[in-house]
C-alpha cells in the first residue's frame, strides 16, 4: 500500500462567481493509499457560484427529455412544462383552460432518467493518474461515506451488469458504502451513472451521506480503512454539519417571446418604438437598435425580479442556497437549496405555490439529492 499526498481543499467561491467545469469521472490507480482531506462547507444562508461539475458524465448519457410544452398531459415521470399563454388570453398569475388541472410543479426523484440534467457536482473528488486495468483483480467501488458504528448491508443495488451487493466498510463511527467490482475504468454510461445515484438515493433515506465521485475504486478493504482513518476528522466534521439536510435543485425557464410581448404591452417606450419600426417605410436601423437595447434591459430586470422573489420565498424553508450558472437562453434560474429533512414538506409546498402563481414560467424541480453543492472535500490519491 502506498502513500497519499495531503488533500488540497477547494476554496470557498465568492457569491455569484462562475467557474469552469470539472471532469466528472474520478479514476484511481489500483493501489490506493493514505489520504488527508479538509472539507469546505458552504455557510448557511448565502448563495455562491457553482463549483466544478460532473458535466462530462451528463454529456455522455442520453439527454433528459422534458414534457412537450404543447402537450396537455403530464407524465409523473417527466418534468412539468406548462404552456405559456398570451397576456390577453389570461390574467398574469392565473391558470385557466386545459392547464388548470395538472399540478403546476412536479418533482422528479434523482433516480428518474429525466432528472439527470439536474445532477450537481460531486462532494468528494478523488483525483488520480490514469488507472491500469488488472484483469481478474477485484476491488471496492466507493459510493459515499456515512455515520455508522456497525456493519450494514443495503442489498443488490451496486454498479455492474448484475447489481452487486452494497455493504459498508467501517472505521470507528463512520463507514464507506461499497460494492465489489473489477479494478478497471467504469465508463459513465447511463446505466452506470444511474446505479451510482441509485445507491446514494437508497442510503440517504436513513443516513446523511457524503457522496464520492463517480468511478472511485480502491484495491482492498485496507486501503478504504486508511482513507477513513486519515480523513476521519474531515468526514466527521462534514457529517455533523450536514446532519439531516437534503439538497433540492430548482431550474426556472421562461418563453422569451411571450415575455417580450408582455413588455411591449406594459412599457410605453418599447411599444412606441415597435410601432415606429412597423409603420416606417424608410430605414429603421436606429429605431431597431434602440428597441433592442430597451428590450434587453427590460428582460434582464424582469429576470432578476423573478429570481429574487423565488429566493426570498424559499429562504424561510431552507438552510442555505446556491445560485449556479443558468444553462441556455431560456433558463433564468439554476439554484440548489439545502433543506432540513423535517422541512421538506414546507419547502415542497412553497415551490408549488410559486409555480401556481407564475404561469408564464416553467419549473424543473428535482430531489432530494445528497448535499453536492454545499460540501467540498478534495482528496489527492496517488500511486506510490
Amino acid at each position: 500500500m502506498g502513500a497519499f499526498k495531503r488533500a488540497v481543499p477547494k476554496g470557498k467561491p465568492k457569491a455569484g462567481k462562475r467557474s469552469k467545469a470539472d471532469p466528472p469521472v474520478s479514476r484511481v490507480k489500483p493501489a490506493a493509499a493514505k489520504p488527508k482531506a479538509r472539507p469546505t462547507v458552504e455557510k448557511p444562508g448565502r448563495a455562491s457560484a457553482k463549483t466544478k461539475s460532473t458535466a462530462k458524465a451528463e454529456r455522455r448519457s442520453p439527454p433528459a427529455k422534458a414534457a412537450s410544452a404543447s402537450s396537455p398531459k403530464t407524465s409523473p415521470k417527466t418534468s412539468t412544462t406548462r404552456r405559456a399563454a398570451s397576456a390577453s388570453a389570461r390574467a398574469p398569475g392565473k391558470r385557466s383552460g386545459p392547464d388548470a388541472s395538472p399540478p403546476p410543479v412536479q418533482r422528479l426523484p434523482p433516480s428518474a432518467p429525466e432528472a439527470r440534467d439536474a445532477i450537481s457536482p460531486v462532494a468528494v473528488r478523488a483525483l488520480a493518474p490514469e488507472p491500469v486495468s488488472l484483469e481478474g483483480t477485484r476491488g471496492k467501488y466507493v459510493y459515499c461515506v456515512i455515520h455508522a458504528d456497525k456493519a450494514l448491508n443495503f442489498g443488490p443495488l451496486g454498479i455492474g451488469v448484475e447489481p452487486a451487493e452494497v455493504h459498508t466498510v467501517n472505521f470507528k463511527d463512520i463507514a464507506a458504502v461499497v460494492s465489489d467490482t473489477p479494478i478497471a475504468v467504469h465508463e459513465p454510461t447511463r446505466a452506470n451513472v444511474l446505479a451510482h445515484e441509485r445507491v446514494n438515493e437508497t442510503v440517504m433515506r436513513d443516513h446523511t451521506v457524503i457522496p464520492m465521485s463517480f468511478g472511485t475504486v480502491f484495491k482492498t478493504r485496507d486501503d478504504i480503512h486508511e482513507l477513513l482513518r486519515s480523513a476521519y476528522d474531515a468526514f466527521k466534521d462534514v457529517l455533523v454539519k450536514m446532519e439531516d439536510k437534503l439538497e433540492f435543485g430548482l431550474k426556472v425557464l421562461w418563453d422569451r417571446d411571450l415575455i417580450v410581448k408582455e413588455l411591449e404591452t406594459e412599457n410605453e417606450d418599447i411599444r412606441r418604438l415597435k410601432s415606429e419600426i412597423t409603420s416606417q417605410k424608410g430605414s429603421t436601423y436606429f429605431a431597431r437598435m434602440q428597441y433592442g437595447r430597451l428590450v434587453d434591459g427590460a428582460l434582464q430586470a424582469r429576470s432578476e425580479l423573478y429570481v429574487q422573489e423565488i429566493f426570498d420565498a424559499l429562504r424561510p424553508a431552507s438552510v442555505a442556497s446556491r445560485a449556479n450558472r443558468p444553462i441556455g437562453d431560456r433558463m433564468i434560474m439554476n439554484a440548489a437549496f439545502l433543506v432540513l429533512r423535517d422541512k421538506e414538506g414546507e419547502f415542497d409546498r412553497i415551490v408549488k405555490q410559486i409555480g401556481a402563481k407564475n404561469s408564464q414560467l416553467t419549473f424543473k424541480y428535482t430531489g432530494p439529492w445528497p448535499p453536492y453543492n454545499f460540501v467540498n472535500i478534495r482528496l489527492k490519491l496517488e500511486r506510490a
